[in-house]
């Protein structure tokens, strides 16, 4: 059959329209016969035919049940090499072939009835087609028995054999009673010549009587095929009932009556595979039932009520009790002959009374025995019922039993210990009353779910009211009790809910300060910047106390911490409820603004932070230290009219290079500043894209804090879109610089340092630059990632080589100059600094006294103790120390006295007020003056002016550079300016002893920016 003609007709139509076919035969041949029998040829057509459809029912059956997954069950294996190991053979299997040899033995008794009709007449003898057909009955009841799984205890056994023998006991009784008897005396036979006459009705009726267990027992599945062969079982024997009745009233006639019932017992037969469902191949762990919702196991489908849970495989029967019909069968048969006995001729027959006795005293045993079964299951359910009670008592869940409306018939102690209810007051009031309003609805949808799926528990959560009419977090499990009543157990979790509360806050609450953390912020941030748009403006706010470091550093992490606390509290008495404060980690705190009036309003709020972070000391230990904060403002939405920055000091332009050229600044600021007092003041609307999510508004509001910091603190800034650029911007530049070091794109320049008195270049500066191919990159754009990086110190060293190797080599050739290099604080605090500067020395063959380290006020100041101890190392190499930029740090006049200085280098914005500025004026006279008196050599740098260049040489400067004298220029460049000028200078007659800046020797007179190459 093609595939397409499968899916239009089931499988198991075929065999039910043949044995239909075979039905309409019977009729057509028995018509034909012109007789109401069944000639024995249609018996055996039907036999064939049973054994057919039996046959084809049994080949897709897998030989056994496998253990793995569907892809095991394939419907070509139940043909192949054999049972896989660990399985069991399938019971349908096992129970259609015994009907299918049922089948065969009746075929094989018809066709030794067409062979030897003569056999069938004979009463005296067993012929070889009775014995055919009694086996052919045997076999039939085996296939009832097989799939059954069979007791091991010798107690059902005795059960069973004792209901047998009373059902077929009191069935005998009736059949003798009402016909066997009279028959009997008919007939004129001995007992001995009689009882072959009953030996198919005896032993038909012993077989139903033993199979009716099985049958009842059959596996859910299995039941209606199994009670189809059933009764193709009562047809067989109701046939040879009526075939012996009617040879013993009128002898054997032409035709036997009982084939009928036979031809149906086989029809009934082939079709007893095919009324049962198909079998289907098992289901994949998919479309398995999985637990409910609840957390209850799935309910066990029909067919496997009676598995065997430690076996694998379909589910197998059990063998069941004929309970009443027994009891029913052996009323009727005492009722009937009792009723006979008072109406009948006759009395009892002796074989009766020895029969009908004989089930009596199996009957008064069997009673006796369900007696004692019935007095040890009373004792064992008053003893269940006593240790159900005291383990109700002794368990601190509470214990109810309740009828299927709710009602509480029964209650445990558990619910005066836990919710201070007294038991008494509990019963006959439903359980409903004491759950909470809004859980109701849902408790009971989940029951009555639960009572007609007719699963085997249920689990809810809900609050349940306590005496004191507190509403208490709990857990039920509902059970069948009995048919009619429910067990339910409620666990009280109230502590594993304040547990979890107090998990919940751990998880997202800092332990120091009580705020919400960062996982909170994020999550919280998430969720604003999501939702829709309100008509309030969304931001967020960092904070970061600025020198907190140096807290734990003195006094300790744990008066740091309390610093932290007290910033915490003045930080959360300082917004607004709704504002979400929470600490981000370390000295850093952050704000959500959620429904702020303007852009305004939250500028307000930060500056507002500012100065309660600001405002008082914060107690740190046994002391008071005082701190500034740096504040950064970041809007969610899109186009942010922004207000500038509020800035609590002013703003202090600083070198962008520190080794560039000493006249190129640049200003760090990002805003336009703020007034003397620290007032914001309104700058032009600026248009950035806002954040579309969370994490980079977050990302804005930290960069707009760090850009505070960077500008010294204590200010507050708004994002701008430049602030994100500038960080990559710089990472960057970080990844190229490394190439770019590997790659030697960096040169070094020279830029010199003269005698303002004698215009004679004394030394020349070392300044670096970058050459990203033909284009230069400008200092102020690479120092500082430079020094983020790392990057600073291989390159200082690198600049430092190059230098020296270019300054020894012009002092080989007799010209007199010594090199100034410019340091920072790391590279001085770098491992090993010292040995690097006296090797580069040695390597180069530079003198010590050549060499001069320029470095920043702060680098002397910051750290005394390492840097002044390493920088006096050097010193007594011979290497000299100059003071850069200075005036502008914070360096107390006395220090020059204690650090080993030998020149300060007076900053340009000191000397580009000379001339214009009296106080710049003023103190640029006062530093040469101290300079002088301190013995220390002064160099003026930022010279642009000749106005400038005048005063300092009034002054008595010593020494100056600028682009007045001569811009930085590359090493072929600056010896050629070398070589005029120092060629110049010895041509010169020298200068009298004295002249102004205690110079001496021959000099060039300085006419402007002769110097300057260009």
């Amino acid at each position: 059959m093609s595939g397409e003609s499968a899916r239009r007709f089931p499988p198991r139509v075929v065999p039910i329209g043949a044995v239909a076919l075979m039905a309409v035969l019977v009729t057509v041949g028995s018509l034909l016969g012109g007789a109401p029998a069944i000639p024995v040829w249609v018996e055996a057509v039907a036999a064939a035919a049973v054994a057919g459809s039996l046959l084809a029912a049994i080949r897709p059956l897998p030989f056994r049940a496998r253990r793995g997954g569907p892809e095991d069950d394939e419907p070509g294996a139940a043909g192949g090499g054999g049972p896989p190991p660990g399985g069991r053979r399938d019971p349908r299997r096992d129970s259609w072939n015994w009907f299918a040899i049922a089948a065969g033995c009746w075929l094989a008794g018809a066709v030794v009835s067409l062979a030897s009709p003569d056999l069938l007449s004979s009463a005296e003898a067993l012929s070889l087609a009775d014995l055919f057909y009694l086996a052919a009955i045997a076999a039939l009841t085996v296939g009832f028995i097989v799939p059954v799984r069979l007791p091991r205890e010798a107690g059902p056994w005795v059960r069973y054999v004792a209901d047998t023998y009373v059902c077929v006991a009191a069935l005998f009784v009736l059949g003798w009673v009402a016909e066997f008897g009279r028959l009997y005396h008919l007939s004129g036979e001995s007992p001995a010549e009689f009882v072959p006459e009953l030996l198919y009705p005896l032993v038909g009726t012993m077989l139903v009587c033993g199979a009716l267990p099985f049958v009842l027992g059959a596996a859910r599945a299995y039941r209606p095929g199994a009670w189809t062969a059933y009764l193709a079982l009562v047809a067989f024997v109701v046939a040879d009932i009526v075939s012996m009745v009617a040879r013993l009233r009128g002898g054997v006639p032409s035709g036997d009556p009982g084939d009928t019932a036979r031809v149906v017992g086989l029809l009934l037969l082939g079709l007893a595979p095919w009324a049962s469902p198909a079998p289907d191949r098992p289901a994949p762990a998919s479309d398995r039932p999985a637990p409910a919702d609840d957390g209850t196991a799935p309910a066990a489908p029909d067919d496997l009520e009676a598995a065997d849970p430690a076996e694998d495989g379909p589910p197998r029967g059990r063998m069941i009790g004929p309970g009443l019909v027994t009891a029913a069968v052996a009323a009727a048969a005492a009722l009937f002959v009792a009723g006979h006995s008072l109406t009948g001729s006759r009395g009892l027959e002796p074989v009766v009374s020895l029969v009908a006795g004989s089930a009596v005293l199996v009957m008064l045993a069997r009673l006796a025995g369900l007696m004692r079964e019935n007095e040890g299951l009373r004792y064992a359910a008053n003893a269940g019922e006593e240790h159900f009670r005291a383990l109700a008592e002794s368990i601190n869940d509470v214990v109810l039993i309740c009828d299927l409306a709710g009602v509480v018939q029964y209650v445990s102690d558990g619910a005066h210990r836990t919710y201070e209810h007294v038991p008494g007051d509990l019963l006959g009031r439903s359980v409903t009353e004491f759950v909470h309003p809004e859980d109701l609805p849902h408790v009971e949808e989940v029951y009555l779910e639960f009572l007609a799926a007719d699963r085997a528990a249920l689990r809810i959560a809900c609050r349940v009211r306590a005496a004191d009419g507190t509403w208490l977090p709990t857990e039920s499990t509902v059970s069948r009790y009995t048919a009619s009543r429910v067990l339910i157990t409620t666990r009280d979790l109230s502590e594993q809910a304040a547990l979890q509360r107090q998990v919940t806050h751990l998880t997202f609450h800092d332990g120091l300060t009580g705020l919400p953390n960062r996982a909170y912020f994020e999550e919280r941030v998430r969720e604003v910047v999501g939702r829709e748009a309100g008509p309030g403006r969304v931001a967020v706010v960092f904070a970061d106390l600025d020198g907190f470091t140096a807290v734990n550093d003195s006094a300790g992490h744990a008066a740091g911490d309390q610093v932290l606390a007290q910033a915490a509290r003045r930080l959360r008495a300082a917004v607004q409820a709704d504002d979400t404060v929470a600490r981000w980690g370390g000295d850093e705190f952050a704000v959500l603004v959620e429904n702020a009036d303007g852009a305004r309003t939250v500028v307000e709020l930060a500056e507002r932070l500012l100065r309660v972070l600001n405002g008082e000391p914060y107690r740190a230990g046994e002391r008071e230290v005082v701190l500034s904060a740096s504040v950064g403002i970041a809007f969610a939405d899109s186009d942010t009219d922004t207000d500038t920055e509020a800035d609590t000091g002013s703003d202090t332009d600083t070198e962008a290079d520190t080794g560039s050229d000493t006249d190129t600044e640049a200003d760090t600021g990002a805003g336009t500043g703020g007034d003397a007092d620290g007032a914001p003041t309104d700058a032009a609307v600026s248009r950035e894209p806002g954040p579309r999510s969370g994490p980079e508004l977050i990302r804005n509001g930290d960069l707009a804090m760090a850009r505070a910091k960077e500008l010294g603190g204590g200010r507050v800034e708004v994002f701008a879109a430049h602030m994100h650029a500038d960080v990559v911007r710089r990472l960057e530049l970080g990844a190229e610089l490394q190439r770019a070091l590997a790659e030697e794109q960096f040169a070094v320049e020279f830029q010199p340092v003269v005698e303002l008195a004698t215009s004679r270049v004394r030394g020349v500066e070392a300044l670096v630059r970058w050459w990203r191919g033909s284009e230069s990159v400008p200092p102020q754009d690479f120092i500082r990632p430079a020094e983020e990086s790392g990057l600073m110190i291989p390159l200082g060293d690198w600049v430092l080589r190059e230098a020296c190797r270019q300054v020894a080599r012009w002092r080989a050739g007799s010209w007199d100059v010594g090199l100034s290099v410019n340091f920072t604080a790391r590279q001085i605090a770098a491992p090993r600094f010292v040995e690097s500067v006296a090797a580069a020395l040695a390597e180069t063959g530079l003198p010590p006294q050549a060499l001069t380290l320029e470095v920043r006020e702060e680098v002397l100041v910051e750290d005394v103790g390492q840097n002044v101890e390493r920088l006096s190392a050097l010193r007594d190499l011979g290497v000299r120390l100059a003071i850069d930029d200075f005036g502008t740090g914070y360096a107390s006049l006395a220090y020059l006295g204690q650090l080993p200085v030998d020149v300060i280098k007076i900053d340009p914005s000191f000397v580009a007020g000379l001339g214009r500025d009296e106080t710049l004026t003023l103190l640029t006279r006062t530093i040469v003056r101290l300079g002088h008196d301190l013995g220390l050599t002064v160099v003026a740098e930022g010279i642009e002016r000749p106005e400038q260049l005048e005063l300092l040489r009034e002054m008595g400067c010593p020494r100056g550079q600028g682009f007045l004298v001569a811009r930085p220029m590359a090493a072929g460049r600056a010896e050629s300016l070398l070589r005029t000028n120092l060629t110049a200078a010895a041509d010169m007659p020298p200068n009298k002893p004295g002249g102004p800046g205690g110079s001496e020797g021959p000099g060039v007179p300085v006419h402007g920016p002769a110097l300057s190459p260009g």
